[in-house]
């Protein structure tokens, strides 16, 4: 009962609940807020030196956050920030691209981004 205590004073004060997938840890995915933001985040057994390429299959577990966010995006969804570490698939960009697919969304293109970017700086 406290957790429904907790979310009911996130929705009632424009808190936004994180949906976190960690090793250890998976927050409920409950919508507070008009906000999604979930972290797609790694226990670091995964080395720097090994970055660059997807080396562990999270497909199944990010299959069931798809899923939610299929079935809350009607709800009152606004804006989703979805951002994925490193550690926790060998390979963030990858990461990312194959959970924007299960969404229905097409690659990002991380090199047409970065160049988009640096010319707005200058």
């Amino acid at each position: 009962m406290v957790s429904s205590l907790a979310y009911n004073f996130f929705a009632n004060n424009d808190i936004c609940m994180v949906w976190s997938m960690l090793a250890e840890l998976q927050t409920p995915p409950i919508v507070t807020t008009d906000l999604l933001y979930l972290r797609f985040i790694g226990d670091r057994s995964i080395q720097e030196k090994d970055f660059g390429r997807i080396q562990v299959d999270r497909v199944f577990e990010m299959q069931k956050l798809a899923d939610n966010i299929k079935i809350v995006e009607d709800e009152r969804i606004k804006l989703a920030i979805i951002a994925a570490n490193n550690h926790y698939a060998g390979f963030g960009p990858g990461t990312a691209n194959v959970f924007r697919n299960m969404l229905g969304l097409s690659d990002a293109k991380w090199q047409d981004r970065k160049e988009s970017l640096e010319q707005e700086q200058q």
